[in-house]
């Protein structure tokens, strides 16, 4: 029963950041083209805080539910970690690390120059931003893939 809880927050807390990645990136950027820069750039730091504010709880709940997970299969005799369980710990672990990058570093900037009224400062930080989500986003759905055909 603990199990089956831990492992029903893991996937939607993976659903909720991954999905979120892809959603922004195949189909929110591409229908903000029909904006004026200014109000597009806007539009992305409301529509990122409320996402970044979420992937923040999702990352705990992904993070203690792997924990809770692996903390009861290590209770069973003679488990071994399964290669696809060590492989999806760390590109998770790999996906954790950029996410903190993208949110204190290239995010912050983008925030600081739109404050500033530096549009081209904080375009250059949402391409940043952009680029690194799309790295994320093939990290995420590769241990997607990894999981399910393994």
């Amino acid at each position: 029963m603990l199990y089956a809880l831990a492992k029903t927050l893991h996937v939607l807390g993976v659903l909720l950041w991954v999905g979120g990645m892809l959603f922004a990136h195949f189909f929110l950027r591409p229908a903000l083209q029909v904006l004026e820069p200014p109000r597009r750039l806007a539009l992305m730091r409301e529509v990122l805080r409320r996402f970044f504010a979420a992937v923040v709880v999702a990352v705990l709940v992904v993070l203690a539910s792997g924990l809770a997970m692996l903390r009861l299969a290590l209770r069973a005799p003679g488990f071994a970690w399964p290669l696809d369980w060590l492989a999806m710990t760390a590109l998770g672990l790999v996906m954790m690390a950029v996410f903190g990058w993208i949110r204190l570093g290239p995010y912050r900037r983008f925030v600081i120059a739109l404050q500033a009224d530096d549009l081209p400062a904080a375009a250059a930080a949402l391409a940043r931003i952009r680029a690194w989500v799309g790295f994320n986003l093939a990290l995420g759905l590769a241990v997607v893939a990894l999981v399910l055909l393994v």
